[in-house]
Parts: C-alpha cells; structure tokens; sequence
C-alpha cells in the first residue's frame, strides 16, 4: 500500500514531511494510510510571510471583497466535495457524518459570506454600536470601531471535524482581514490538506493569506505577538497548557479556547412516555451518541429525566441504539463507523471504565458486539454504550469525565430545579438541551442555567421539524461556553469576526468620526447640489450630500383629512378637550405618520430616474407635537452607501423634520435602492 505523504503549506512552498514525521492508521483497517510532520518547518518564516504579505494583502480588501472571496472559496469546495467525501471514509466517518463535516463547513462558509455583505460595510472599519454625544452642544463626540489585528491567526483544530473545524474558524478569520495558519491535528490531517489544496488551487486567496502545518507547530506560539490570535479546539488538558505558557500570558495574546466538555440534554417533567417530546428526545440522544462515532464536542454526555421515567427512557434508547449498524463506513447500511484511531479507542474504553466506577452500564459491551465489513479488532471500532448513575447528587466523575465516543450517562432528577443542579454539575458546557413543551419550564432552565451553557437549546413538538438538532453549531449563533467548556466563543456571526479584529474607542468632532467611519454623522459637515440628490446614482452621490426643503404649514383641514382617510381617529386628533387632558400635547396635534407622508412629499423627487425603491425606514422617533398651523421643514442628508448587487446599492438617509423654530420634531433613517 502507498504511504501518502502529507504535505505544509508554509511561506508559499509545499513541504514534504520530514524528520518527526509520524505515521498515520486508517481508522476502519489500522493499516498505515500516511505520513505528515516536519520538524524543520520555518515557523518563524511562515509568521513573517502571514504578518508581511498576507496581512497586508487582505486588509487592503473591504468586508465586502472578502465576503466575496469566502463565497467563492466555497463553491471552490463545494465542486471538490466528492474527493473529500472519498478521503473521509480512512477517518471512520460514515457517508452522513461526511456530509456533516464538509457539507457544513461550506455552509458555514457561505453564512459568514452572506452576512459580510448584508451586514458589515462595504469599508475597512466596521462601526461598533452607535454614537455617543460626549458634549453639550453635539461638537465633540465617540464612537466605538473594529479594525483588523495586523498580526496572524493560528486555528489549532481537533481531529473529528477536519474540514467544518477548519472552515468556521478560517471564515470569519479573512472576514476580518487576517491571514490564518492552520494546524489541524494529525489523526485527520489528510482531509484537511485537499481542503487547503482546493481552496489554494483555486487562485482567489491573496498569498499569505492561508498557511497549512501539517504535524506540530514547534515554537510557534513563543513567537507570537499582541497582534496575533490563538484559535484552539481540543481537549481541557491541551488548552490548560497552551494558554498557560509564560509567553502567551506576559503578552496578553488573545486565546479563544473550544474545549471539551460534558453537555446534557433534560427531559422536561410533562414529556412523558407518549408524547412526541419522549420519542424526540430518545431519537436526539441516540443521533447524539451515534453521529462520528460520539466524536463530537456537542455530543450529549449526560442525560436528566424524571425519576419515574428513567427505566421507560433506558430501554427505549436500548431498542434504537440495536438499530444502529456498525461497520465499514463505506457501507450504505452503516450507521456508526469507527473512532478516528487505536488511541482514541483506547482512550474512550480508559474513560468509560472511569464512568463505570460510578454508573452502571445497561448497554453496549466493548467486547461483544459485531462489526459489519470490517475487523473490529485491526480497526477502531467501539459499540454505543449506556450508564445509569443511580445516585448523581453524590456522583463526581460522571459530571467531570468525558468518553469522547458513543458514551452517556442517564440518570433521574426529582424536580426542574434538581435537573437545573445536575445540569451545572458539568461546570460549563458547549450546549445543553431540554425537551419540553411546557414555556415555564424552558424558561426556569434558562434562568438556572444559563450562566453555566454557551448555548440552550430547546425542542418539541413545535419545532422538530425545523430544528438543526441538539448538536449542531450554527454560524450564525455563538459556539463555545463557559468553565471547562473553554471560556471561548466562535462564529455567532459577525460577533466572531470581532474576535480577530481590535475594538478602539475614538472620540472627536462630527468630522473627524464622519471620515473615519464613512458614515455621515448628525453635526458633520452638509453638501448642498444643485441637482436635486433623488437625480443622481448611486455613485455619484457622496456622504453628506444634503438637501433642504421648503417648509409646509400644516392644518386642520389636513388633520382631519388624513384621520377620516386612514381610520386613525385617535382622539389626540380629533378631541381638543381629551388631547388637552394628556401630558403629552398641547391639544389636538398632527398625526406623525401625517408628518412622515408630508415629509416624503417634501423631498421626493416624481420623475423616473435612479431611486428605484424605498425598502423601509429605521431608528423613527417622534420629538415633538405639531399643531394645525405649525410649519415644519425637512433635512434629507445621505448618511451611508452599501453596494448590494452588480446593478444597485443601499442608500441609508438621515431624515429629520423640524418646526418653525427649528426645533425637532422627527427623526428617522430612510432606505432606498439606487441604481449605479
């Protein structure tokens, strides 16, 4: 058999492996399936060529450029998922647990795509919250803004999902405009190659940008920077020491740690056996168990449910976990294939033995059961296996001590808040679910629970048929948790890509925000046209550009017109005596929808030309009353522009109206879509 050779991707070369390389089994055979490491990898010279050319390469980008990029770098992918499917089955993944990996990480890809484009700028500086007026008369101000840490990611990735692993972390890494060096563990490190391979071949990333070790890193991360990031994902152990390292620590790197930890799935009080909640939650417990062989940091570890259900729940899981084929992964009838190697059987068998000091086990036994197509003792096969902890509150290692395979401990709780104790028994979880259908009881957990789990997920009747299922991050929701979970936290879409970039507060005049932010600011300087702005594209018009209109008097007559048009004869409108009666106006005042439809009559321009819709307004707040009589006036200033399309953008307008006195009466953002 050919022994494939596992290639780095450092400072623009291949590298083959070399001195320290070690030999990597198929998990299905344990025959000898590849090679990968090199200890004369140039770690300093890759940090060099990532900080040099890489970084400066991407921040040179806007959001929206490499927004593009990512979706490009996915359809890269997609077109090669077959290769990848192939390869994948040495790892003991199944055809399902493939699709999981690859399949999701493109996913993931194509989110982090989407929501550069609809909700980042199409800039360098991404504006974080809103401005802050630091002074009386408006003329010095703050704001907070994102920039691009100019320093290098490194992602340190686990072995059970080589390409989704490395692609939720590498997506809202270039998002942010920051080159990645990406080390995936060395167990799966073959999938990982094509992966870079295809994303490489494909020409759309900028050199410097993508880096691949395949093997160790050696003193990388002593040469880190402030500037720089650690992305880690693995185990409690592994992390402890990383973090720890006197380097790491004296330099404040950042360190976001995805760790393992012991999830838990509740079954609610009212979900009793015959209730579409009892039968979700056995088939989410055994999907758990089941899917990459258990190899999954959200995989349930632990389960709570009513102590009178607790014999129902064993042996209904029982008869689903018998319906589960174990075997060669390449199989159609394969349902759970093997762990990822001999050391990770190992491992698991160590830590279940560990469990079974204080749990029972009901099913499952490591040395009896049948392997369909393959040999369970060359490869690294182990069945599903269940404990009973009878006595949880007094339990320590079934709360501290994770089987990373097809392993979990059921045991019974008195009452929601007992659960709630167990739950957090686990000292911080990646997620833990309950299967309810009862909102008080949902909202007691989250209540108790909540500071203990980066994520709760909830599941019944309801929502089963839409639900992405109990272990499934999504990139638009934080992943990571708190305690032994890590402390970390992943994608969560745009919150994610803040993690590679530097929050700065500045603070200066509505000018100096303005330029910085290219996002016009109340109180920075106005540009008047002769051209009204409704007439010129979307390029052509600039941040600032103002136009004031003439003013409109407003009277009764228009009041009660508007009021017996609409229906909206709300008595602020249309009984003096009652308006007068209410604190808030004078007497019968002008509807503010009313005043939103002047207000558009006022600064609209009729003909055809480049506005093409009006897609909403944001941020409407009402100031102050208007009395028939009153006169207002209108400002329409352009305050942001979003390119959405090869044929139009998004125009943002700063709306406000004022009295005759000058004083505000409204305020409120305007959209529309500009042709170019």
């Amino acid at each position: 058999m050919t022994i494939q050779q596992i290639n780095s991707f450092a400072a623009g070369e291949w590298i083959a492996p070399g001195e320290g390389a070690r030999n990597i089994a198929s998990a299905v055979t344990g025959d000898i399936i590849a090679s990968a490491g090199n200890n004369a990898l140039d770690v300093q010279g890759m940090l060099d060529y990532a900080r040099n050319v890489g970084g400066p390469a991407l921040r040179a980008l806007t959001f929206h450029d490499r927004a593009k990029m990512i979706k490009a770098l996915a359809l890269a992918i997609s077109k090669n998922k077959q290769a990848l499917y192939d390869l994948s089955f040495a790892t003991g993944a199944t055809q399902s647990d493939h699709m999981i990996d690859i399949d999701g990480g493109i996913g993931t890809m194509f989110v982090f795509a989407s929501k550069g484009r609809r909700e980042m700028p199409d800039g360098h500086v991404y504006l974080d919250g809103e401005v802050e007026q630091l002074s009386r008369h408006g003329t010095f101000m703050g704001q907070h803004i994102c920039t691009p840490l100019q320093g290098v990611a490194v992602h340190i990735n686990a072995f059970n999902f080589p390409v989704w692993g490395m692609l939720e972390k590498l997506a809202p890494t270039l998002l942010a405009g920051v080159p990645a060096i990406v080390k995936p563990a060395t167990n799966s490190c073959y999938v990982t190659e094509l992966a870079v391979k295809i994303m490489l071949d494909s020409g759309i990333l900028p050199a410097g940008a993508l880096q691949l070790v395949s093997g160790g890193l050696g003193d990388m991360l002593d040469r880190l920077t402030l500037q720089d990031v650690v992305s880690f994902t693995g185990s409690a152990q592994t992390a402890l020491s990383l973090r720890s390292a006197p380097h790491i620590l004296e330099n404040s790197i950042r360190f976001v740690a995805e760790q393992d930890s012991l999830n838990a799935s509740i079954l609610g009080p009212d979900a009793a056996p015959g209730t579409p909640e009892f039968d979700l939650f056995v088939k989410e417990v055994q999907r758990e168990m089941t899917t990459k062989a258990g190899q999954k940091c959200t995989a349930i570890r632990r389960m709570m449910v009513p102590e009178n259900h607790v014999e129902t729940v064993i042996e209904a899981l029982s008869a689903r976990l018998d319906k589960t084929q174990i075997g060669d992964p390449k199989l159609e009838t394969t349902r759970m294939g093997a762990l990822v190697s001999g050391g990770q059987k190992r491992d698991v068998l160590e830590k279940a033995a560990i469990i079974g000091q204080e749990a029972e086990r009901v099913y499952g036994d490591p040395d009896n059961f049948t392997v369909d197509g393959a040999d369970a003792e060359k490869g690294a096969f182990v069945p599903p296996m269940l404990f009973h902890c009878a006595n949880p509150d007094s339990a320590e290692r079934v709360h501290d001590t994770e089987a990373f395979g097809p392993v979990s401990t059921i045991m019974g709780y008195r009452d929601v808040n007992h659960a709630i104790e167990l739950v957090n028994k686990g000292q911080g979880s990646l997620v833990a679910s309950v299967i309810t259908h009862d909102p008080a009881v949902a909202r007691e957990v989250a209540m108790g629970a909540g500071a203990f789990h980066g994520r709760l997920y909830f599941n019944n009747r309801d929502s089963m048929k839409e639900s992405t299922g109990h272990g499934s991050p999504l990139p638009h929701m934080v992943h990571g948790g708190p305690g032994r979970a890590g402390g970390g936290e992943e994608m969560g879409g745009v919150r994610g890509v803040k993690h590679y970039m530097q929050r700065t507060a500045i603070q200066g005049s509505p000018d100096i925000l303005s330029a910085i932010g290219d996002k016009w600011v109340p109180g920075a300087t106005e540009t008047t046209n002769k051209a009204h702005p409704f007439t010129r594209t979307f390029h052509d018009l600039k941040i600032g550009d103002t136009l004031h209109t003439e003013p409109r008097v407003v009277t009764m007559e228009d009041i009660e017109h508007f009021a017996h048009f609409t229906g909206d004869t709300f008595y602020a409108h249309m009984d003096d005596a009652a308006a007068k009666r209410n604190p808030f106006f004078p007497g019968r005042v002008a509807h503010g929808y009313l005043l939103l439809s002047f207000a558009a009559g006022m600064f609209v321009e009729p003909n055809e030309g480049p506005v093409l819709a009006n897609t909403g307004l944001d941020n409407l707040r009402f100031m102050k009353p208007i009395e028939a009589g009153e006169t207002i006036k209108v400002r329409l200033t352009v305050k942001k522009k979003t390119p959405r399309n090869e044929e139009y953008g998004e125009v943002r307008w700063h709306v406000s109206l004022t009295d005759g006195e000058g004083e505000l009466v409204a305020e409120y953002e305007l959209l529309t879509m500009n042709a170019y």
